[in-house]
């Protein structure tokens, strides 16, 4: 026991000390941004990240992941706050928290599997590309000294770590907001800080129980948030984790992770907080930085609160442009460059799910919606190759007197029509041998499709035997078709 806690919080101290500061500092104008989104005080995004971040260091089922207040989240609760105020959005967020930890324990988390790597990799550039256009804003009608202190934070972010000696002692991103934040202070230099983002708090959480009517009428009011909430930061937080397992090389306990999102999420709501997620910038960050361990996370929120609350001064010093370097650093680390160059030699299928869901996702600014249309192609490409992978054949034997016809392949509704139409009815035969052996049955619909070629060569006077169904095959078939039942039949081609 003492050894596995000591590889999962102690193996990587310095590492993870240095990186989870660096993810604190970054984390502090993003949970303002994100309250301000979601029409809140910024004490609501900050007392989230803080919550969130400890929480998961603990109960999270990826080491070095951080979660916090997040942009996707944030979108989702902007009407439940304009339209019921910041205590529906509480109740909402514990509501949250409770659907997640369900979600664990019925283990939705399995269906990641049939999300497909082109998915994934769509979801990482569409990722990017948010990241990168949220910094735009702080580009645009600016001053050239903003453009030169960004420029310089690249330019140390890049540079720093080939520096003889010292260039892998310390995470580079965290030299980039030291420096620049000394050069804002000595120089005096007219640009945007952490402290002009909005007020930081001045004092620590406390217990928070919503103020809301403990009835059905609530529970309707904030359901259809807390569902919504619920599937994005699960699915936001599914999608991070499986990019962190490629960074780290490691694999992660992705149905301890949905109970742990509750938990944290149950947790942030009882200080004030609102409901969040894994953030893959953030995230990123930490793994660049060489945070690894579960300490990286628990020192990213107490870092995070202890900067906000006890140094807020020296917090509010920070340039956004130093910030803003850092998160263009997360932004090009985070596309997948790989996938433009691989656009040539991969299937056309596999890259219009991919282009499919980067621009859904970048139109909508909703992953949730951007995953879906990607996994509903990606499902729907596949149901087209696979049910073209269907071979018919026919012989005659015995003399003309009876035709053998060999089905190969797989029978479900996106090759039922074809099964259908490689039988002639019409032929004058007494007798026909319909070889299953070779073939799988999957669906109702390709049941129904057996049912209509029995049916019809009946109809024609013709005998017809099935042969070699598997049990799997036999299964369905027994229980669903209707070809040896009159009525039935009488009832299915009666209209046709």
């Amino acid at each position: 026991m003492y050894e596995k806690m000591k590889l999962s919080w102690f193996s990587n101290l310095k590492g993870d000390i240095l990186a989870g500061l660096v993810v604190a500092m970054a984390l502090i104008p993003e949970a303002i941004a994100f309250s301000i989104i979601a029409g809140v005080d910024p004490k609501v995004g900050l007392y989230a990240s803080f919550a969130i971040c400890v929480i998961m260091a603990f109960a999270g089922g990826r080491s070095g992941m951080i979660s916090a207040a997040t942009g996707a989240m944030a979108l989702v609760m902007v009407t439940l706050v304009k339209d019921h105020g910041l205590q529906y959005l509480l109740a909402a967020t514990l509501l949250t928290g409770v659907l997640q930890i369900i979600a664990g324990y019925l283990r939705l988390a399995d269906l990641m599997r049939f999300v497909s790597r082109s998915v994934v990799t769509g979801f990482v550039n569409a990722l990017a590309i948010l990241i990168f256009m949220a910094q735009l804003p702080e580009l645009t009608n600016v001053t050239w000294h903003v453009y030169a202190m960004t420029a310089a934070g690249l330019a140390i972010i890049y540079l720093f770590p080939y520096i003889p000696l010292i260039g892998k002692t310390l995470p580079s991103p965290l030299v980039c907001i030291v420096v620049l934040t000394i050069v804002y202070m000595t120089s005096g230099m007219d640009i945007r800080t952490v402290g002009d983002m909005g007020q930081l708090p001045d004092s620590l959480p406390v217990f928070l129980w919503p103020q809301v009517p403990l009835n059905l009428e609530t529970l309707m009011i904030i359901l259809p948030y807390s569902v919504m909430l619920a599937v994005v930061g699960l699915l936001e937080s599914m999608m991070t984790a499986t990019i962190i397992d490629d960074l780290t090389d490691t694999k992660s306990n992705k149905n301890r992770e949905c109970k742990g999102q509750g938990l944290a999420n149950i947790g942030a709501g009882l200080i004030g907080g609102m409901a969040g997620c894994a953030m893959i910038g953030q995230s990123v960050i930490n793994i660049k930085s060489g945070g690894r361990r579960r300490l990286s996370t628990l020192i990213a929120g107490v870092g995070l609160l202890i900067l906000v609350v006890f140094l807020s001064d020296w917090v509010s010093q920070i340039p956004m442009a130093a910030l803003v370097a850092v998160m263009i650093m997360v932004s090009i680390g985070t596309f997948s460059w790989s996938s433009i160059r691989d656009l040539k030699k991969h299937p056309m299928s596999t890259n219009l799910v991919m282009v499919a869901t980067v621009i859904v996702t970048v139109a909508t600014h909703n992953l949730a919606i951007g995953v879906f249309v990607g996994v509903l192609l990606a499902a729907m490409f596949f149901a087209n190759k696979v049910g073209n992978i269907l071979y018919i054949g026919s012989e005659e034997v015995d003399g003309g007197s009876r035709r053998v016809y060999k089905v190969v392949g797989q029978v479900f509704f996106a090759s039922s029509e074809r099964f259908g139409n490689a039988f002639d009815f019409k032929e004058s035969i007494e007798k026909v041998t319909i070889d299953l052996s070779r073939a799988h049955f999957w669906d109702i619909t390709a049941v129904q499709a057996l049912d209509r070629a029995v049916i019809k060569f009946r109809r024609e006077g013709t005998e017809v035997e099935m042969i070699g169904l598997n049990e799997a095959s036999a299964t369905i078939v027994d229980r669903y078709a209707i070809h040896d039942d009159p009525v039935a039949v009488e009832k299915l081609m009666g209209g046709h």
